[in-house]
């Protein structure tokens, strides 16, 4: 495969450009909750109870410059901020059922319980 140039960084693969778009810990749940619903921060954040707000606000930042989600900022006081998912970004989500398919598929062979018991 042929490498290539994109903003400046050198890609070796189509799967590395990919994964700079979805890859990670936290890009993939965050599409993952947008893909049915329009959420506010606190949303995300309370959906995802390991992310920190810094995190989450740097991963909503770059899903929203590769065009993967929209943000509205509505004018009222305080600002009411949303995410939503964009066409774009509707089309990793059968890329992200396949991972989390085959990431329970190891979990299972591996033999570990899952969801845990607390």
């Amino acid at each position: 495969m042929p490498d290539f140039f994109h903003d400046r960084k050198l890609y070796y693969t189509p799967i590395e450009f990919a994964l700079a778009h979805i890859g990670g810990t936290w890009k993939m749940p965050i599409l993952w909750r947008l893909q049915n619903n329009i959420l506010r921060f606190s949303e995300l954040k309370k959906d995802i109870p390991h992310i920190t707000d810094k995190m989450l606000t740097s991963q909503l930042k770059e899903l929203e410059s590769k065009g993967l989600i929209n943000r509205t900022v509505y004018p009222t006081v305080p600002p009411k901020v949303e995410y939503n998912i964009t066409a774009k970004g509707k089309k990793a989500i059968p890329v992200i059922e396949v991972i989390m398919k085959y990431g329970y598929e190891l979990i299972k062979e591996e033999g570990i319980e899952y969801p845990p018991i607390k």
